[in-house]
């Protein structure tokens, strides 16, 4: 009955099943061995990327894109209680900051981390009850605010760093209340996120969260060593990627297990989970810097590359393209350099081999959730994957 209920559940969210040649992945290489299993794909989708194996599908219809209420599903109603949480920490507290928690909390954000939190939670706590109607426990809710509010917290301290004044299609904190208001938010973030941390009582949480607020720092450091240098390794991409993005998604992945008493196994798997959902994430996120509209993406485009912080499409096309090179490092000083950076950019295949990093990053991600059962909860955990990559269509 468990098994016939989860087949008309995947149904109902437009799956079908389908009997597919594949390879098995180990690190980042393709082995050689082939072998044939059946998976439930999305309808609509097509293996056509031109690589056996690959199981990330590409897109054939808009009407087929998934939409990210599909994916809340199992966590909606923990979802909207989130939302009035969070305004009510900074409001409550400090009602001079009210205005200011509107804007960060309200700018447009998917909210991603948080309800990643409430979905390995659920899972998890299936994986371990043998239950799928379970709820998610109160300090499980707790790590999915925290998460949110340290993510916020960095956002309000990047947008002072790089003077940015749009975020998300909005005007940031410090363009609209000054540089004073946007630090004393995100210090007040970061500080009630450390209280609330500490209220969890478990060492092993306190510690995952607190080592992030460090990688944050790395990644800035990082960051800014690099600039503008057209000799950087994709290894020094990928690792500033994960100290800025991921860390902080693998991280509270891995206290959601750690909260439900999970094996070191399942809190693994987690901790890898949120690490190549958050590389994919950061590496579409490039992608669309250079393909996306500045009313899509809420921000000028090009800003990274502009200012000298070269990613993935750039180190791939920077193999291909030599004159790339002398834009960059005369750091885009003549009249039409950034234009001509940008078309360099998608014509010495930036874009597709982005793209193709971030499909095996998507890929990986998936191969980590094999340990949890069949549940809604992780049917939604393999659909971040697909919403994830679907911006790049």
């Amino acid at each position: 009955e468990e098994v016939d209920a989860g087949v008309e559940r995947r149904r109902r969210r437009g799956y079908a099943m389908r009997t597919i040649r594949t390879r098995r992945i180990g690190g980042r290489r393709w082995s050689e061995e082939g072998t044939r299993e059946a998976r439930w794909w999305r309808k609509g989708w097509n293996r056509d990327d031109g690589r056996e194996g690959t199981k990330v599908r590409s897109l054939r219809s808009s009407r087929d894109r998934t939409a990210l209420e599909d994916v809340r599903a199992p966590v909606r109603e923990e979802m909207e209680r989130l939302d009035e949480e969070l305004r009510e920490v900074v409001g409550n507290r400090h009602p001079m900051l009210l205005s200011a928690a509107d804007q960060i909390f309200g700018a447009g954000g998917k909210k991603l981390r948080p309800m990643l939190v409430l979905l390995v939670a659920k899972a998890v706590r299936t994986r371990c009850d043998k239950d799928e109607r379970v709820d998610v426990a109160e300090k499980q809710r707790s790590l999915a605010q925290i998460t949110e509010m340290i993510h916020t917290a960095s956002l309000v301290h990047d947008d002072v760093l790089d003077e940015c004044d749009l975020r998300r299609g909005k005007n940031t904190v410090n363009s609209l209340y000054g540089t004073r208001v946007a630090v004393l938010v995100g210090d007040f973030l970061f500080a009630q996120s450390s209280w609330a941390l500490a209220q969890l009582e478990n060492l092993e949480v306190i510690k995952l969260i607190s080592q992030v607020i460090a990688d944050f720092a790395d990644g800035e450091i990082s960051q800014a060593q690099n600039l503008f240098d057209c000799d950087m390794k994709l290894e020094t991409y990928l690792a500033k990627s994960f100290y800025k993005t991921a860390s902080l998604i693998a991280a509270s992945c891995r206290g959601a297990a750690a909260l439900c008493d999970a094996s070191e196994e399942v809190k693994e798997a987690m901790f890898q989970y949120g690490k190549h959902v958050g590389l994919a994430f950061q590496i579409v996120d490039d992608i669309l810097d250079f393909t996306q509209s500045t009313k899509l993406l809420g921000k000028p485009q090009g800003q990274d590359l502009a200012s000298g912080n070269l990613t993935a499409p750039t180190l791939f096309a920077l193999k291909n393209e030599e004159h790339l090179r002398v834009l960059i490092e005369r750091e885009f000083q003549e009249e039409g350099d950034m234009e001509k950076a940008i078309e360099l950019v998608r014509l010495g295949g930036g874009i597709s081999g982005a793209q193709r990093l971030a499909r095996e990053e998507g890929q990986l991600a998936l191969e980590a959730l094999r340990c949890l059962p069949e549940c809604e909860a992780k049917e939604s955990l393999e659909l971040v994957v697909e919403y994830i990559l679907e911006r790049l269509f």
